[in-house]
């Protein structure tokens, strides 16, 4: 099933989910090693792998926010769970769909600013520029720390549905029958 049913999640948006996790994981764990990275040939490394997962997991959020708007319905929420919880969670998904767009604006803004696209993907041996004296780095920052508070509870909420209330909240999010 490709499309969402009233109790789960179909296909589609479970593949796009996933996918940007991870993408976002390894976006998030690239950037903060490139910005502890001391070495410039260790930093545009990590940022060789840091950028294109951003620009990906940005792909595929504006496929996620367009698929909702416009091919698909999603799940009912599940019986039991007390309002305030969904506003909550849908907050939370709000929220992570704003800091997603704004890090990759600020990281766009960094790169355009900085001109450092071609020393990092071009091989040019020119020396990468200080990210710090470009405004876009602040929030930038910001972000991945706020990013990171919001995937820490959006992860705590599905463990707590899973471990505690085990309401199956989680296998909507996942393919196949609940097990």
């Amino acid at each position: 099933m490709l499309k969402s049913s009233p109790d789960r999640y179909g296909a589609i948006p479970i593949t796009i989910h996933w996918l940007t996790a991870i993408l976002i994981v390894l976006a998030l764990g690239s950037g903060f090693q490139a910005g502890n990275a001391i070495d410039p040939a260790i930093k545009a490394g990590f940022l060789r792998i840091h950028i294109p997962a951003a620009i990906i997991a940005l792909l595929l959020t504006a496929f996620r926010i367009i698929w909702w708007w416009v091919f698909d319905k999603k799940p009912l929420p599940v019986q039991g769970v007390p309002v305030w919880h969904e506003r909550l969670a849908r907050g939370v998904h709000l929220a992570l769909y704003v800091v997603i767009l704004g890090m990759i604006a600020s990281g766009i803004g960094m790169m355009l600013l900085s001109g450092a696209g071609p020393i990092i993907f071009g091989g040019t041996g020119a020396t990468l520029p200080n990210f710090h004296l470009y405004p876009p780095r602040v929030p930038h920052g910001l972000g991945a720390n706020l990013l990171l508070a919001l995937l820490f509870a959006h992860i705590g909420a599905a463990l707590y549905h899973q471990f505690i209330r085990r309401d199956g909240l989680l296998w909507r999010m996942w393919y196949g029958r609940r097990g």
